[in-house]
């Protein structure tokens, strides 16, 4: 039986409507796009489907249960499966966030740098805070088989020693995932001004040198 402390369920809501506000303030969402999940207990709070982010009721927030069963709330986001798989994949993730944010959905239109890496890392900061993104070829919003890429790419990375942070679904947009509201919105606001820098520059700049990412893991203990 799934139990939830009252007071880590009130802080998760409130965390999810602080980020929801801050998002859409800052441009990164807009109309009802989105979705923001946190981990309580073995259940998971997450947006309702077609919630304006930056307008989110605390008490309307969806509360589902181990098995993604609702217990309180509105419906629950369509992507709850997603949400749900990249928890189970990822013992680190306990915040998830995603957005259709701008210039990274521009990118998949223009074109990514590659299937594995959507962008080169062109700063150093990119690959410390971000690391490897792979793109997510397209499916309808709330497909359920997003949710076996995901976790695939997941596994992947975590038998190479390169875990990711993020994905980057194909014309939709980021999921990006850690261990807490303050570290997803790093990488995602890192990720999201490279993938501006690189779509100013006309997708003209090259990656760092491989002397430089060296560096960059032998000063920083960087994972790339």
């Amino acid at each position: 039986m799934t139990e939830f402390h009252d007071t880590t369920v009130d802080a998760a809501r409130d965390e999810i409507v602080r980020v929801g506000t801050s998002l859409f303030n800052r441009g990164y969402v807009h109309a009802s796009a989105g979705n923001i999940s946190a981990g309580v207990g073995d259940g998971h709070l997450i947006t309702p489907t077609d919630a304006a982010l930056g307008f989110l009721q605390r008490d309307r927030l969806a509360l589902v249960d181990a098995r993604g069963e609702r217990i309180a709330g509105d419906r629950p986001s369509k992507t709850l499966t997603l949400h749900r798989r990249i928890y189970a994949a990822d013992p680190t993730a306990r915040f998830v966030v995603h957005t259709h944010s701008t210039h990274l959905v521009a990118l998949t239109l223009a074109g990514v740098w590659s299937q594995d890496d959507v962008l080169p890392p062109i700063t150093p900061y990119f690959v410390m805070k971000v690391g490897h993104v792979p793109l997510i070829p397209y499916h309808r919003p709330g497909d359920p088989r997003v949710a076996d890429l995901v976790t695939a790419r997941i596994a992947d990375h975590q038998a190479s020693h390169t875990p990711i942070r993020a994905v980057l679904l194909d014309r939709l947009g980021p999921v990006v995932w850690g261990p807490d509201a303050a570290a997803v919105l790093a990488v995602l606001e890192e990720l999201e001004e490279t993938a501006r820098l690189w779509l100013l520059t006309d997708r003209r700049p090259g990656p760092l040198t491989t002397d430089a990412i060296e560096e960059l893991r032998a000063t920083f203990g960087t994972a790339w």
